[in-house]
């Protein structure tokens, strides 16, 4: 093994031992939502692409228009979704998140935030800075990596 594939094989231990460490505050939110796996996939493309069409977000989900109307159906009487005419096609019904459903999605993304501030805290001057400079580093290859930059 080289240099640099220890030194990444020693960066994803230390990952997986914080996932380990944060699991349960970040499944706490999610479990007590009581979403089942096709709506939470809904909330979170919509988190991700905003309003969509149905068919965009069939496509996206890998369902047939049929299928999606159900489940979004369900995630409307949960008042998590909300759908609305197109400004520019009245046949085209577009989907988007409520209120309610960005903030669960919100805190289901941001749990275990305090323990990360209570961690962090803990850190030097120093190394808060290491880590901040190492954090916008990843943040730039993953960046150019969804942008198909070399």
């Amino acid at each position: 093994m080289t240099g640099n594939e220890q030194l990444i094989a020693d960066i994803m231990g230390a990952q997986e031992r914080l996932q380990q460490m944060f699991g349960y505050d970040r499944s706490d939110p999610l479990f007590s939502s009581h979403l089942t796996l096709s709506q939470f996939k809904i909330l979170l493309l919509l988190s991700r692409h905003g309003n969509v069409s149905g068919g965009e977000l069939a496509r996206l989900l890998g369902v047939g228009l049929a299928a999606l109307s159900g489940m979004v159906d369900r995630l409307v009487q949960q008042d998590l979704v909300v759908r609305s005419e197109d400004l520019h096609d009245r046949r085209v019904r577009r989907i988007g998140l409520s209120r309610k459903g960005a903030e669960l999605i919100g805190s289901i993304l941001n749990a275990g935030e305090a323990k990360m501030r209570s961690l962090l805290s803990r850190l030097s001057d120093e190394e808060l800075d290491l880590v901040a400079r190492a954090s916008l580093l990843l943040v730039k290859a993953a960046e150019q990596e969804e942008s198909g930059q070399a």
